[in-house]
């Protein structure tokens, strides 16, 4: 059995230090273990960045595009061997790995256009014979903290715009499934990536804490829980460093009474089971107004899950695959218990599912409660699983009240017919990414990614433009080149 260990200067790192085992979700068996880096081997991580990075930093940004295109054909042709490692270790089915490197690589497609982005702005005569401009500088050495449940995903919205903009980068993705990323960064070596420039350590918060306090390192982006997001960010703004920290998610649909039933529950289906529930923006509220919109919506629901198909991540026949440990499984499986306890609908349970062939995955079938109330559990806290609570509200203006005053703001959307009710919803629910219409907002590559109140910490948003920002500091620069032969006097008064 192999140990995943860390790659450091262009090349593979164990440090002889605790391992963590790594399981396949579908069967439950362990397929490797992780090494779990000492406090040292991040600071070599780090000086190999900050060795590599004046070199780099002064490299042409047209050449690091040329980079960055050749690496985008390698994610392009070595698809299928990264996403058989997500599923593997993951879980979600392979058709759903290949959507999320599919949006990693747009991210990558957006970087390449780094000599577009990085222009700054200049003002010929901004006073007698002065000229004024501003330019984007990198930082130096950054830091990015990725999530299990998009492995190949969420650090391709980092690290690519922070290299493009001439930093070096050090990766510290998931313990629990690292495959894919070691892969993928030994691919953008292949495609000339400068050795330190990446460098991927795997850890626990020992490699953490040791990002977070390090002097080299200059930012942090980080893509998680709420609590260890509120943590990332003081911690390191607390050590001097910028931070972007992403948060949980509680994301609400409202249903309309004049809304497309069959196109709503279609996406509700696969907004809320898609990936076995483990996205942030996956919808795990349906906020129906009125009782008749609710009672057809649960009637829907429930002859739909009836069909939904679980099982291996590695058959991609399947609709929905295992939750991504044990651990995660028994948590949902609480949550679902708790839910029951607390006096809610259960609908349709998954707890008791059984893949054949694979008994011992980490499966939790869809779930659905009806009749849910704000101050249930199961409504307040984020689950992280296959499980939709349907609330009923009377008025849309109830739904959105109901939005605005949880503490999360990531995702939302409305189902409707009525533009009126869209052009409202839009202007006065209190979230970051809003769909009208569309399940999972998910910006586009050149837009950015973020939400609002506790799902996001930090005032600059994931990719995209604000990408750009993120991993660059503003310098302006005023210029004069007085006229030879002419001595000035001096001059007291404030320029103006």
């Amino acid at each position: 059995m192999s140990t995943v260990g860390h790659f450091i200067g262009g090349e593979d790192v164990i440090a002889g230090s605790r391992t963590q085992a790594i399981f396949n979700p579908s069967t439950g068996e362990q397929c490797g273990d992780v090494e779990l880096a000492p406090v040292a081997t991040v600071e070599q991580a780090i000086a190999n960045g900050k060795a590599a990075y004046p070199a780099w930093r002064d490299t042409p940004p047209a050449k690091r595009a040329q980079i960055m295109f050749r690496f985008k054909m390698l994610l392009e042709e070595k698809a299928d061997e990264i996403c058989q490692l997500i599923s593997r270790e993951h879980g979600k089915v392979l058709h759903d790995a290949r959507g999320e490197l599919q949006r990693g690589i747009e991210n990558v497609e957006y970087a390449c256009g780094i000599p577009e982005l990085l222009k700054g702005e200049h003002s010929k005569n901004a006073g007698p014979a002065i000229d004024s401009w501003s330019e984007f500088q990198p930082l130096g050495v950054v830091a990015g903290i990725t999530p299990f449940n998009f492995p190949a995903m969420v650090p391709l919205w980092m690290w690519p715009s922070a290299v493009m903009c001439g930093n070096a980068f050090v990766l510290k993705p998931s313990e629990r499934d690292p495959s894919s990323v070691l892969y993928i960064a030994k691919l953008a070596m292949e495609a000339g990536l400068p050795a330190g420039i990446l460098n991927v350590v795997n850890g626990d918060k020992e490699a953490v804490d040791t990002l977070l306090t390090s002097p080299d390192v200059q930012a942090v982006s980080f893509v998680g829980s709420t609590p260890i997001a509120e943590y990332i960010y003081t911690t390191a703004n607390a050590h001097g460093k910028r931070c972007q920290a992403l948060g949980g998610a509680k994301n609400h649909a409202i249903v309309m009474p004049d809304a497309d039933l069959d196109n709503a529950v279609n996406a509700l289906m696969g907004a809320a089971y898609g990936s076995c529930g483990e996205r942030c923006m996956a919808i795990s509220v349906a906020v129906a107004v009125g009782d008749e919109v609710a009672d057809e919506l649960s009637k829907r629901l429930q002859e739909q899950l009836k069909t939904l198909k679980v099982g291996s991540g590695l058959d991609n026949s399947n609709e929905m695959g295992p939750l991504i440990t044990a651990a995660a499984r028994d948590k949902v499986v609480s949550y679902i218990n708790g839910g029951v306890e607390q006096g809610a609908e259960l609908v349709v349970d998954g707890r008791d599912l059984v893949v054949p062939g694979h008994e011992n995955g980490f499966f939790v079938g869809g779930t659905l409660f009806d009749k849910v109330t704000p101050e249930m559990t199961i409504y307040q806290e984020e689950i992280f699983g296959p499980v939709l609570v349907i609330v009923r509200v009377k008025t849309m203006q109830e739904g959105i009240d109901l939005i605005n005053a949880h503490e999360y703001g990531n995702g939302t959307c409305l189902f409707t017919r009525d533009g009126e009710a869209a052009r409202y919803f839009t202007d006065n629910v209190l979230v970051g990414m809003v769909g009208v219409n569309v399940p999972l907002p998910v910006p586009v590559s050149y837009h950015s990614f973020g939400g609002w109140k506790r799902s996001l910490f930090g005032d600059l948003h994931a990719y995209g433009p604000d990408s750009i920002r993120f991993y660059t500091k503003r310098k302006t620069i005023t210029q004069r080149w007085p006229a030879s032969g002419v001595r000035e006097g001096v001059t007291y008064t404030f320029p103006s």
